[in-house]
């Protein structure tokens, strides 16, 4: 499924790198690389700190993106198949 949804951000101008949708997506992909990573290499201190920060500005883009366009928002967590943000 995340295949299919990468072929389909690729599929499109080069400009769209720069939207909310691909840029979420790219850093749920890094934090899916980090997280196997970190099954290996428990003490990884490092690359625990890139994780959280990556996923500081994952949760920040996908706030933002919750506020200005829900129904965008709701295709891109269903389509990455990530949980909803809590609202405060």
């Amino acid at each position: 499924m995340i295949k299919n949804a990468f072929i389909s951000f690729k599929e499109q101008k080069e400009e769209s790198r720069g939207s909310v949708e691909f840029q979420v997506f790219s850093f749920t992909n890094k934090i899916r690389k980090l997280t196997s990573h970190l099954e290996l290499h428990r003490k990884d201190y490092l690359s625990q700190r890139g994780l959280r920060k990556i996923l500081g500005k994952r949760q920040r883009l996908l706030a933002y993106l919750s506020k200005k366009n829900r129904v965008r928002y709701k295709e891109l967590i269903n389509q990455l198949n990530i949980r909803e943000l809590k609202t405060r």
